[in-house]
């Protein structure tokens, strides 16, 4: 019996995190590019960010993505929200659920959203309390969780007391992000150990890799080999974080479902379709992406030649 889940959960975060570090995108070919991904089979897509276009300005004009994408049943579109006014807007954009921000250092969170991690705390608390009564989940989200570009490293057992806070503020589930790619399998496992020694449950669980340093599948693996079964991934392999120096993109959607089917691991996501998808991202941003399914393509492709 394979030790590795059967069925994987993929968020697709490429509209969100993978263009907020490119130059502006125009709000119709966001709209077409979260279309063209809602047909890929893939049942929950990171859409927008409802932050300030000031800060970040490739993510204006949110409340018009979501206005205009076409809603396909099945699929459960997401914002991201800095704030309680952001959170008020992504509610009234009807988005599906929102995610929450804090980072496991306070350097890194300090230079993302101008807070000290005890601060984003009660703010979190505060959007699980508005969003609970108009039926919108909620996740909470720990960036920097195996490594800060300011700090360092950051002890697992931190990430665990800030996981055990966004339970008590509300969070439904949690993710944990590595956001200049500074993990590696045995600090995959580290962290692991040190949320179930917290008493965190697993099966709430999310994990999110960025590939700097080329790691990102085999931290999967190591998701994987602990029963994690729920990942995000960016197509094309875009993204990065603006307050992050050297932060490259998210471990390639594609890439991860051609890994995902040859290990007979069901994503319910069609490859074809999703490497179509990363063409198109390809094209939007005008540069070549890092996806291995673009350059070199599926294994089965290759087997019937």
């Amino acid at each position: 019996m394979s030790r590795y889940p059967t069925t994987v959960s993929i968020r697709e975060v490429g509209p969100r995190d993978g263009l907020q570090n490119e130059a502006i995108v125009p709000v119709a070919a966001r709209v077409a590019l979260i279309d063209a991904l809602s047909g890929t089979g893939l049942a929950r897509i990171e859409a927008v960010s409802f932050v300030s276009p000031t800060a970040i300005p490739p993510m204006a004009g949110a409340a018009e993505v979501m206005a205009a994408i076409e809603r396909r049943p099945g699929v459960a579109y997401g914002a991201l929200v800095p704030n309680l006014r952001g959170a008020r807007d992504a509610i009234a954009a009807a988005v599906d659920e929102i995610e929450v921000v804090v980072s496991a250092s306070e350097t890194h969170n300090l230079r993302n959203v101008r807070q000290t991690v005890a601060e984003s705390l009660g703010g979190i608390a505060d959007v699980v309390a508005l969003a609970r009564p108009a039926g919108v989940a909620v996740e909470g989200i720990v960036s920097t969780a195996f490594g800060c570009p300011y700090e360092g490293d950051v002890a697992p057992e931190r990430v665990a007391q800030i996981a055990g806070h966004l339970i008590d503020a509300g969070c439904t589930t949690l993710g944990f992000g590595d956001t200049t790619g500074m993990a590696t399998p045995t600090r995959v496992e580290a962290l692991l150990d040190a949320l179930v020694t917290a008493r965190v449950d697993l099966g709430c669980v999310g994990l999110h890799f960025h590939d700097t340093r080329g790691t990102a599948l085999a931290n999967v693996l190591a998701g994987l080999e602990r029963g994690i079964a729920r990942y995000d991934a960016s197509i094309g392999g875009l993204g990065g974080c603006p307050y992050a120096p050297g932060a490259s993109g998210n471990v390639v959607t594609e890439d991860l479902v051609h890994m995902l089917h040859d290990m007979g691991i069901a994503t319910g996501v069609d490859l074809d379709r999703l490497i179509a998808c990363a063409e198109q991202a390809q094209r939007l941003v005008e540069r070549e992406l890092p996806s291995a399914m673009l350059h070199a393509g599926p294994r089965t492709r290759l087997a019937t030649r």
